[in-house]
């Protein structure tokens, strides 16, 4: 895509708006058994402004004591996490051409006022395996710099149903989430934006 690091795609309404409904129905069900939660910095503790969950053999989690790191449980109630959608899945053999499958899906909710601060997605041991972001719900700006911290910055408004890869160059880029326009999707019930991120996380 031009201006953006190699490796980045972006793939607008990649998904129509049952299949949308589909992937919200997929989550309100997954977090029955694996509900959202509050993912805390390292060190401080700070809470995040998004609450979490995960698709996959694997979850992200974070906190104070131990950090970011990938486990099959839910940090709160043990259970593993559920499986992840066949959409998803089919999404990615279509967007990536990978030849593994990815073993985790995170499950951002952006809220009213929430962000995400600029970061690279470097806990995975397989760092050659693509990102894929799938984005539902309201609109958000999405900010995409280069790989060491701080410098311009490009941004692109991501819609329900589009979807983003970061492979090559790309994967080792800064990126961020800088607004959500809150309000502008009835998708998500309670309202606000759900962020779908798949990764490979064990080496191939």
């Amino acid at each position: 895509m031009n201006n953006f690091p190699p490796g980045f795609a972006h793939y607008p309404l990649y998904f129509d708006a049952a299949q949308q409904a589909e992937l919200i129905a997929a989550v309100r069900e997954g977090v029955k058994g694996a509900p959202f939660f509050v993912p805390r910095m390292p060190r401080t503790g700070t809470p995040m402004s998004v609450v979490m969950s995960n698709f996959g053999e694997l979850g992200w989690v974070t906190d104070k004591e131990r950090g970011y790191r990938y486990d099959p449980t839910h940090p709160v109630s043990g259970n593993p996490w559920p499986a992840m959608p066949k959409l998803l899945m089919d999404l990615w053999d279509d967007v990536t051409g990978y030849p593994v499958q990815p073993e985790a899906c995170l499950i951002n909710w952006y809220r009213d006022g929430s962000k995400m601060g600029a970061h690279i997605d470097n806990d995975e041991q397989d760092a050659k395996a693509p990102v894929v972001s799938i984005s539902l719900g309201d609109p958000a700006i999405f900010r995409m710099g280069g790989p060491k911290r701080g410098g311009p910055t490009k941004g692109l408004k991501l819609f329900s149903g589009d979807v983003v890869v970061m492979a090559g160059e790309s994967r080792f880029c800064y990126h961020s989430v800088s607004k959500v326009f809150y309000g502008e999707s009835a998708l998500v019930p309670k309202g606000g934006r759900i962020n779908l991120t798949m990764r490979r996380v064990r080496p191939s």
